[in-house]
C-alpha cells in the first residue's frame, strides 16, 4: 500500500508542477506515479485494475505531451536563434559590401556569439550553426586589423562606421531641387520640435544618422509604447499580443518580388482610408516598378528591400507635421481568442508588411481606437505625395465632371496620381440596394474609357461586399463581349468569389460617392521649398473677414512661366484635435507684387481659398508670362488657438518663397470719438476739424522711414483716416505728399501705408463717416524706425 501512497503523492506533485509551468519536474513526477501504479496493478482486485491502468495511461500521456511540447519549444527557439543568426549575417555582409568595415566586424562578431549560444540536439541545426559561425569568424578574422574582435559583445550597441553629424536640413530628394536656404532657421526648428510630440509619443524628424539605426538585440525588442490602445471591437475578441513567428511558420516582410494590392485585408480597425491607401500604393509599385510604400520600412537588405527582423524591431519613415519622421515599433500584434489577427493583414499568412505599417501609423494616431481619416492624409503620411480633395458637386455650375474623369484616367495611367473614392451618408435602403458602405473609402485600381463607356475599378478594403448596380458582376445587361474582352473581365467568374473588387460606371460614382481623394507624385515638379511657422493665438483677429494684415504672409516669386502648387499643412499633435477638428484653414493668393495685404477682398484675391477643416489645403497657381510675384496669406476661420503649420511650394520653374516680416517698431494708442470729437468725414466741413488728431514725429535716420497706420473701431461704423505733412526737418527735402488718405471709409478697420518718409512731423486725423458716431478706437503705428506719437489738442 506504500506504493499507492507514494504514487498519489507523486501525482499530486506532478499536477502542482504542471500548473506552475515546471515541465521537467512535472514529467518526472507523472512518470514516477505511472511506474508506481503499474507496479501494484497486479496485486489489487480485478475491478480496481482497470481504473489503475487508466490512470497509468493518463499520466504517461500527459508526461509525453509535456516533453514533446518542451522539445518543440526548444526546437522553435533554436530555429529562431538561427533566424537571428542569418539576419545578423546578412546585415554584416551588406555592411561589408558597402565598405562599412567597423560595422561589419561588430555584426560578424555578434553572429558568432549568438551561434555559439544556440543549444540544440538537432544535427541539421548544429551543422547550420557551425557553418554560420565559421563563415562569420573567418571574415571577422580578416577584418581583425580594424578592431580587436575580443573587445566586442552582442550586448554592445552597433555604431556606424562614420558618425555623421546630425544636422536637420530642409528636405530634398534626387527629384526635386530645394530653391532656398538648406538649413532651417531656429524658429523653424522650434516648430518642428514642438510638433514632434504627437499623442504622448515623440517622433523626431528623420535624419541621415537614422539609417544606422540598431535592429539587433540580445532579447526580442519591446517598445514600451507599442502595446497600442485597442478599439472596443478589438477588446471584445482580444486574447494576447503575438509576434509573427508565433502565428507563421516562415514569417517574411514581403513575399515575392512585389506587394500585392489584392492580398490586403482590413479587419475591425476603422481605418478603411488607410487600407485603401496601402492598396493603391501597392498597385503602383507593381505597375510602375517603383517602391513608394515598401521603401519606408526598415531594416532592409542590400537590395533595399525590407526584411523580416527576428529581433522584433522595425523603423517606419512617415511624413508627419511637415517633415519625414522616424517611427519605432516592435512586432507584437493583437490576436483574437478565435485565432486571427485583430489588425489589417495580408492574405498571405507569412507576409507582414501590412500589419507592420498599420501598427506604425496607429502608434502615431494614438492607438487602434482610431476615429478614421481620409486618404489624402493617409497617403501623404505614407508616400509624401501631394494631397488634393475633389468634391463631387454634380449640381454646381463650376464642377466639371468630364475634366475630372479625364484627369483620373490619364494621370493614373501615367503614374502621376494615386486615387481613392469615398461615399458619404447613405440610407439603409440605398446601402442595401447598392452594396456600398456609407462613409467608406475605396481604392481606385483602374480608370478606363471603352467606346465612350466611363468605368472605374474599385476595391473595398474589407475584401468583400461589392457594388450591385450597373457594370457589377450581377449586371447582365451592360457586359458586352467587346467590353469583357477589352477589360479582360468575366463577370460570371467574378460572381463565384467576392474579393471586394468591382467595376462601376462614372455616372454611378457621381450619384453615390461624395469625393475623390487625389495624391500627386511630387516628381512631376522640379523644384520645391518649404517653411515651418507658428501663428500665435493672440496675433490678429479671431475672424479675418475685415483685416488680414496681421495674418502670416509670404512673397512668392516665380522666375519664369510654369506651375506652382502650394500645400498648406496644419500640424496636429493630439488625437482629440484630429477626431473633432474645428480649425478651418486656407491660403489666399494675391497678385500684389509680394507686398503685405490688409483688406481680404479689396482688391479681390487672385485665388480665393476654401476654408476646410482638413490638415492639408492645396492651391494651384499658374504663371503664364515672365516673372510674377504673388502675396500668399494664411487664413483661418475663427482662430482660437496657436497654429503650427508648414507651407510648401512645388514648382516646374525656379521660385523664391520668403516670409513678409512685420515692422520692428510698434506703438498702439487708444482713443475715442466722443461729443465734439465725433466730427465725421470731410464732407462735414464744420465738424471734421474736431476729430482726434495725432502728431507723429519721424527722427533723422540713415534711410527714409516706412510706416503703416492701422485704425480699428466699432464694426457698425464706417471709419477712415488721413495724413498731412506738418513740417520737414531738412528744408532742402521735398515733402513726399501733401495729404494721403486710407481711401473709402470701411467697416471697423482701415489702414494707411506711408513710404519713404523723411524726418519731420506728420498730422494723422481719424474719423467716422457721420458726425456723432461715438465709440472707442485703436490707432496702431508700425514703422521701420522708432517714432513718437502724441495727441494734438
Amino acid at each position: 500500500m506504500s506504493d499507492i501512497t507514494n504514487a498519489t503523492e507523486a501525482a499530486t506533485l506532478a499536477v502542482r508542477f504542471d500548473q506552475t509551468g515546471q515541465v521537467d519536474k512535472a514529467v518526472e513526477c507523472y512518470r514516477t506515479a505511472a511506474r508506481l501504479l503499474d507496479r501494484v496493478c497486479d496485486h489489487v482486485p480485478s475491478e480496481k485494475q482497470l481504473e489503475i491502468r487508466k490512470k497509468v495511461k493518463e499520466y504517461l500521456e500527459r508526461a509525453t505531451f509535456l516533453q514533446e511540447q518542451k522539445d518543440r519549444a526548444k526546437q522553435a527557439e533554436s530555429e529562431r536563434g538561427m533566424q537571428q543568426c542569418y539576419f545578423l549575417m546578412q546585415q554584416a555582409l551588406d555592411a561589408d559590401e558597402a565598405s562599412l568595415k567597423d560595422l561589419a566586424l561588430q555584426l560578424y562578431t555578434q553572429a558568432v556569439e549568438l551561434a555559439v549560444s544556440i543549444n540544440t540536439s538537432d544535427p541539421d541545426v548544429k551543422q547550420k550553426v557551425k557553418n554560420v559561425a565559421a563563415q562569420a569568424l573567418d571574415r571577422a578574422e580578416e577584418l581583425k586589423g580594424i578592431k580587436k574582435i575580443s573587445a566586442l559583445s552582442i550586448n554592445e550597441p552597433v555604431k556606424p562606421a562614420v558618425s555623421p553629424r546630425a544636422q536637420l536640413q530642409r528636405e530634398q530628394s534626387v527629384h526635386l531641387k530645394v530653391t532656398g536656404k538648406q538649413v532651417y532657421t531656429e524658429e523653424e526648428k522650434e516648430v518642428l520640435r514642438q510638433t514632434s510630440n504627437i499623442n504622448d509619443n515623440c517622433f523626431l524628424p528623420f535624419m541621415d544618422v537614422d539609417y544606422s539605426e540598431k535592429f539587433q538585440y540580445a532579447l526580442p525588442f519591446e517598445d514600451k509604447a507599442s502595446k497600442l490602445k485597442l478599439s472596443s471591437k478589438q477588446e471584445k475578441e482580444f486574447d494576447s499580443w503575438v509576434r509573427p513567428h508565433e502565428v507563421s511558420v516562415d514569417p517574411k516582410m514581403i513575399v515575392g518580388d512585389y506587394v500585392d494590392c489584392y492580398s490586403i485585408k482590413q479587419t475591425i480597425v476603422s481605418d478603411c482610408s488607410f487600407v485603401a491607401s496601402l492598396a493603391v500604393s501597392a498597385l503602383y509599385e507593381k505597375r510602375f516598378k517603383k517602391k513608394i510604400i515598401t521603401s519606408i520600412i526598415y531594416p532592409k537588405n542590400k537590395n533595399k528591400v525590407p526584411v523580416y527582423n527576428p529581433f522584433g524591431k522595425y523603423m517606419v519613415k512617415l511624413h508627419l507635421n511637415g517633415v519625414r519622421r522616424k517611427v519605432i515599433i516592435d512586432d507584437r500584434l493583437p490576436y483574437s481568442k478565435y485565432g486571427r489577427l485583430l489588425c489589417s493583414y495580408s492574405s498571405n499568412k507569412n507576409e507582414f508588411w501590412v500589419s507592420i505599417l498599420e501598427k506604425a501609423y496607429m502608434k502615431v494616431m494614438g492607438g487602434y481606437d482610431f476615429p478614421g481619416s481620409n486618404s489624402n492624409i493617409d497617403l501623404h503620411a505614407l508616400t509624401g505625395w501631394i494631397p488634393e480633395r475633389c468634391a463631387l458637386r454634380s449640381g454646381e455650375a463650376d464642377f466639371n465632371a468630364g475634366a475630372l474623369y479625364e484627369t483620373l484616367r490619364t494621370r493614373t495611367a501615367r503614374g502621376d496620381l494615386l486615387a481613392t473614392a469615398a461615399t458619404g451618408a447613405l440610407t439603409d435602403t440605398d446601402a442595401e440596394r447598392t452594396g456600398l458602405v456609407p462613409a467608406h473609402a475605396y481604392a481606385v485600381l483602374d480608370v478606363r474609357n471603352v467606346n465612350g463607356v466611363k468605368l472605374l475599378k474599385l476595391k473595398n478594403p474589407w475584401s468583400h461586399l461589392r457594388w450591385r448596380g450597373n457594370y457589377s458582376e450581377l449586371d447582365t445587361a451592360h457586359w458586352t463581349p467587346e467590353l469583357r474582352r477589352e477589360l479582360n473581365y468575366d463577370p460570371d467568374s467574378a460572381a463565384q468569389y467576392d474579393n471586394g473588387v468591382f467595376w462601376i460606371d462614372y455616372a454611378s460614382i457621381l450619384n453615390f460617392f461624395d469625393v475623390f481623394y487625389l495624391n500627386w507624385n511630387p516628381e512631376i515638379f522640379k523644384y520645391t521649398f518649404c517653411i515651418h511657422q507658428k501663428w500665435e493665438a493672440g496675433t490678429g483677429p479671431a475672424k479675418d473677414a475685415f483685416n488680414v494684415g496681421e495674418n502670416p504672409q509670404y512673397s512668392l516669386r516665380a522666375h519664369s512661366p510654369g506651375a506652382v502648387w502650394l500645400l498648406l499643412t496644419r500640424h496636429i499633435t493630439d488625437i482629440d484635435d484630429f477626431r473633432d477638428n474645428n480649425e478651418y484653414i486656407t491660403l489666399l493668393v494675391y497678385k500684389n507684387n509680394g507686398r503685405r495685404v490688409y483688406y481680404p477682398y479689396d482688391p479681390p484675391p487672385y485665388i480665393d481659398g476654401i476654408r476646410i477643416n482638413s490638415p492639408h489645403y492645396l492651391c494651384k497657381v499658374v504663371v503664364s508670362e515672365g516673372c510674377d510675384t504673388f502675396t500668399l496669406v494664411v487664413s483661418q476661420y475663427e482662430k482660437s488657438r496657436t497654429i503650427l503649420y508648414t507651407l510648401r511650394a512645388y514648382a516646374t520653374c525656379p521660385v523664391s518663397l520668403d516670409k513678409l516680416h512685420t515692422y520692428p517698431y510698434t506703438r498702439t494708442i487708444r482713443g475715442e470719438w466722443s461729443g465734439r470729437t465725433a466730427g465725421g468725414c470731410e464732407n462735414h466741413r464744420a465738424t471734421y476739424p474736431n476729430n482726434p488728431k495725432f502728431i507723429v514725429t519721424v527722427p533723422e535716420a540713415r534711410s527714409p522711414c516706412n510706416m503703416v497706420l492701422e485704425l480699428k473701431g466699432p464694426k457698425q461704423y464706417q471709419i477712415g483716416m488721413d495724413a498731412r505733412v506738418e513740417s520737414i526737418d531738412d528744408p532742402t527735402v521735398t515733402a513726399p505728399f501733401l495729404k494721403e488718405s486710407s481711401g473709402p471709409y470701411r467697416s471697423g478697420f482701415v489702414y494707411l501705408e506711408l513710404r519713404n518718409l523723411p524726418a519731420g512731423r506728420y498730422i494723422i486725423t481719424v474719423s467716422t463717416f457721420y458726425p456723432g458716431q461715438e465709440g472707442p478706437f485703436f490707432l496702431e503705428l508700425k514703422s521701420t524706425c522708432e517714432v513718437t506719437c502724441d495727441a494734438r489738442n
